[in-house]
């Protein structure tokens, strides 16, 4: 694995019971957010810096909840769910006890995985091909589960694919920074400029309006964004594991709360 381009992740998976009779919004972690508020530390559900960058003073959280599966969802008292939580700290600690400390469920199991993610491409060996037919250009598709923000991309066209990096890379080394070995060691804007010889071939989005009410502060705030497909061809090579890495991270706005969860579909014959 190249130095200075991995990726810790925590990857916890809570089964949970039913206290009450639950309702849950859409989105459902609208239902999680201001209950954690009160119950994580306020470096873990605030965290700024006082030192560096303005645009880096509000660090992103080190978690990203993994819920959608129970938006709109009605459960009974005593009912059986789950959902899964992304933590770029390697200390679950904080995490459990926030959950544990909420009235309204019941932590009845907690299982936690490690993923380590190179975000170095592999280097393949040469091999002798007789076939004649030179390898062509990748393709790949990119599907948003949830509603997903990258600016400047405001649609209704899929994101162009530079766009579609710079959001992943962006966030993924900012998580590295606070939270894992410190800044990657990288090129990004030579790795955007590479991207601009990946092209978007296809797609279909749809877009969602959606807002939340902070009891705590009285703003508004957007939840919107874009759901569906894009296809992309080109040289994907040297890009793929920062696709990769952000189907674990989220992509673009409100990732913590479920936003920007993205999947990076099987390699399919460019046309």
């Amino acid at each position: 694995m190249a130095a200075g381009l991995d990726l810790n992740i925590l990857v916890c998976r809570l089964s949970l019971s039913a206290r009450q009779r639950l309702s849950f919004p859409t989105p459902a972690a609208n239902r999680f957010r201001g209950a954690l508020g009160f119950q994580l530390p306020e470096e873990l559900f605030r965290p700024v810096s006082s030192i560096g960058p303005s645009g880096l003073r509000d660090r992103p959280r080190p978690f990203a909840l993994r819920c959608h599966h129970l938006d709109g969802q009605e459960l009974e008292a005593g009912a059986g769910f789950s959902l899964n939580l992304h933590l770029f700290t390697q200390d679950p600690a904080p995490f459990q006890t926030a959950f544990q400390g909420l009235d309204w469920l019941e932590v009845l199991e907690w299982k936690t995985g490690s993923v380590r993610l190179n975000l170095a491409p592999e280097v393949e060996k040469q091999q002798v091909s007789f076939s004649g037919a030179p390898a062509g250009p990748e393709k790949r598709q990119v599907l948003f589960v949830t509603p997903t923000e990258l600016k400047p991309h405001t649609g209704p066209e899929p994101p162009p694919f530079p766009i579609l990096l710079a959001r992943a890379c962006e966030r993924i080394s900012a998580l590295r920074t606070f939270y894992g070995g410190g800044p990657l060691e990288f090129d990004f804007r030579e790795l955007v400029n590479q991207a601009h010889a990946v092209h978007c071939t296809g797609g279909l989005l749809e877009w969602h309006r959606a807002q939340r009410h902070s009891t705590r502060s009285g703003q508004i705030h957007p939840l919107g964004g874009f759901t569906g497909w894009a296809a992309y061809e080109g040289a994907l090579t040297p890009f793929l594991p920062w696709l990769e890495a952000a189907a674990w991270t989220g992509i673009g706005r409100q990732t913590v709360w479920g936003k920007g969860v993205m999947e990076l579909l099987p390699a399919q014959p460019a046309s």
